[in-house]
This record gives C-alpha cells, structure tokens and sequence, in this order.
C-alpha cells in the first residue's frame, strides 16, 4: 500500500491515516530528530515495550508510561528497587512485562554509564547509515539494516536489553537518524537530517 490522502489533502502511510492519535503522532513527531538522552531513552524503552504489539497500544498509554517511569529520567529510574519492579507490575496503565519493566531499568543504569563515553544519544546516532531508504509502499520499508543490526549488537555490549536489531531499527526510524516516511507523504525529508 502506497500514501492515503486524507481530508486535509495530506498524503500519509495507511498505519497513520485514520486513527486521530496514530496521524497526530505522525505529523508531529515520528521521525523527526530526538538527540537528547532522556528523550532516547524513553523512545527506546518504549520501542522496547512495543515488541509484540501495536504502536497505538503503546502510543495511548505513554502518558501513563511517562509516569511510571519519573518521565524517563534515567537517574531516577536507575534507582528503582525490587518494590518499584513489584509495584510496576501491578500498575494497570503500562504493559505489565516483567521483563521489559526489569530491562527499562537495566537500561536506565547502563545509559548512566554511558555518559563517560559521549552518552546514550551520541551512541545511538553514531549508526546513522550513509543513505536512507526511500520507500513507495509498505512493502519496501525495512524492518532491519546493518545499522540496526550494529547498534543493538553495541547496546547489548553496554548491558543494554531488548534491543534487537528490529526494535532498533524502529527507534531509528522514530527518532529521524533514517527517514521511512513513503515517498509522496507530506513528513517526507520533513526531519531536515535527509532530503527529500
């Protein structure tokens, strides 16, 4: 499937044409660039909690997500105990994954670390390819490159979890270092990191 225009005349991919907070995600911030690291921080946990389910799922509790987790400050959320895990696993406006939940907090002291080396964000955009991919349909978008692959395999090196080569692909995807918007949508090289 190609771009849908919508009523507003805008050409946009059919995962955000209809759904009010799907096109709102996507005309506003999907792909557009995030180089701090709280805000690659929360994208990436939340791209971790996303493994397994729909991104509308995610997107309709990340306010609940944003306070579970002190807005994704990572100092804070590196301090979370085995009574903050057990609480989070009882709290019924996030994804209750133990796992994800543990690996969000694991992650959380593995970003502080990184702040020796340059930090989370400066790592992550570090895998910025030389070209970007310039889809015409759904069917042309990856959902892995050699970048993603590199990147989760130097997360994991750093004590990363869930951070698999897809998930990261997608991270990259939300946060501008590529563009995957479908040639002929209106965010195409909207990011200013890739022409159109």
């Amino acid at each position: 499937m190609s771009v849908i225009v919508g009523e507003d005349g805008l050409a946009r991919p059919p995962w955000a044409a209809r759904d009010p907070l799907l096109r709102d995600y996507y005309d506003t911030e999907w792909g557009m660039p995030v180089r701090d690291e709280r805000g690659v921080f929360e994208r990436l946990s939340l791209e971790a909690f996303q493994s397994g389910l729909s991104w509308a799922t995610i997107l309709r509790k990340r306010p609940a997500f944003r306070l579970a987790f002190a807005g994704f400050d990572p100092e804070i959320v590196a301090t979370y105990a085995d009574s903050d895990l057990e609480r989070l696993c009882r709290d019924p406006g996030i994804v209750r994954n133990r796992s994800k939940i543990a690996a969000t907090i694991v992650n959380a002291k593995a970003t502080l670390a990184l702040r020796e080396s340059g930090g989370l964000a400066a790592l992550v955009w570090s895998f910025q390819p030389a070209r970007t991919p310039a889809p015409r349909h759904l069917g042309e978008v990856p959902t892995t490159s050699p970048e993603s692959a590199a990147l989760a395999k130097a997360l994991r090196a750093k004590g990363f979890r869930f951070v698999g080569p897809t998930t990261m692909h997608a991270l990259m995807e939300a946060i501008g270092i590529i563009d995957t918007h479908l040639v002929g949508s209106h965010r195409r090289g909207s990011s200013g990191v890739w022409p159109g």
